[in-house]
């Protein structure tokens, strides 16, 4: 049961220390008509696929791939998403008559992709990598998925709470804080691309 509460901690933990997560999920949140929880949720599980997925590959093909390539490709994807999400924010933002409304599979997607890329997930599984038994293994990518989940769920759950309290029905905070949370993904899409 170690092995799984590390793997929580590092979830929890990866989630919350990484702005390109929170970056791509705020505008989606922000722009959620209910369970803005469940956003988060999708994001969620679709980083938790895509790191199994890394996960997975490094167990059983770490020789033959080229990680360090795919990562700097993948990355450069992410900053190319964050911005297309930071650009569609806007654009929700300057409609006149936008009003909320739900995003979980385009969340579902950014968090596999997100998932897919960067090296932090490898900072994030190779503690199961060096674990000498298998199930202690499996329970620490386990528990790093459940935490990230956890993490995104809650973060997503906030986002959505400060949107109904900051901008409830008034159309000019909702657009105000649409628009904050875009160009934070803009910005943060941006460094992710050119600093990349």
């Amino acid at each position: 049961m170690l092995a799984f509460f590390a793997g929580l901690a590092a979830g929890l933990l990866h989630v919350f220390s990484g702005p390109d997560h929170l970056a791509a999920v705020a505008p989606l949140t922000a722009d959620s008509d209910r369970r803005p929880w469940f956003t988060g949720l999708q994001w969620g599980v679709g980083h938790t696929a895509g790191v199994m997925l890394v996960a997975l590959l490094l167990l059983f093909a770490r020789a033959q791939l080229p990680l360090d390539s795919i990562s700097a490709y993948s990355e450069r994807l992410v900053g190319v998403a964050l911005i297309a999400v930071g650009l569609w924010g806007m654009w929700r933002a300057g409609r006149a008559a936008a009003r909320p409304h739900s995003h979980a599979g385009t969340s579902f997607a950014m968090g596999a992709l997100h998932g897919l890329a960067g090296s932090s997930h490898l900072f994030g599984v190779l503690p199961a990598m060096a674990l000498s038994i298998p199930l202690d293994s499996m329970l620490y990518l386990g528990g790093f998925g459940l935490g990230a989940i956890a993490a995104m769920s809650a973060f997503a759950a906030g986002m959505g709470l400060l949107s109904v309290r900051f901008a409830g029905n008034n159309h000019r905070r909702y657009s105000g804080l649409l628009y904050a949370s875009s160009g934070a993904a803009l910005i943060i899409g941006g460094v992710w691309l050119v600093g990349r």
